[in-house]
């Protein structure tokens, strides 16, 4: 398995602060620093900040850039006959908006690996604590060769 970066080590730390609910301690764990560099970087990259302002899911996300892109339709919908088209800034809007909703609806980034193997494991839990416990070391492993 390779060495992870410092900084590296600080990106798995910010996921795992704003997307589950650790304590500083088992984060240092899982990454392998100590607890105080988990706080200091914390304060310092304000991961309580980020953890607040991540409330929207992908799909909340998805369906409010869709309706900016249906807003800047109705308004040329609603132009004079010869006028419904798209000015070059509308067009502009329209074709970032659309970027914009591809990537979310395709990219998957470690984040949500992280995601779906921290709810996985929440759910084996209950049923097999041992199991759970193995598969989330595996599962570190996987994410430390992924990033």
């Amino acid at each position: 398995m390779a060495d992870l970066t410092s900084q590296q080590k600080k990106e798995w730390a910010g996921m795992l602060y704003i997307k589950d609910s650790l304590t500083q301690q088992e984060i240092a764990e899982k990454v392998g620093v100590s607890r105080q560099t988990v706080a200091r970087w914390a304060k310092e990259e304000k991961w309580e900040e980020h953890k607040v302002g991540v409330t929207l899911t992908r799909e909340q996300q998805i369906a409010n850039l869709h309706r900016q892109v249906a807003e800047i339709n109705k308004v040329i919908a609603s132009r004079e006959d010869g006028q419904r088209y798209a000015n070059a800034a509308e067009a502009d809007t329209i074709n970032k908006l659309s970027a914009a909703i591809k990537k979310l609806e395709t990219d998957v980034g470690v984040s949500d690996i992280i995601s779906v193997g921290m709810k996985f494991v929440n759910w084996l839990r209950p049923y097999d604590l041992d199991r759970s416990k193995e598969y989330l070391k595996l599962w570190d492993a996987f994410i430390k060769d992924s990033l």
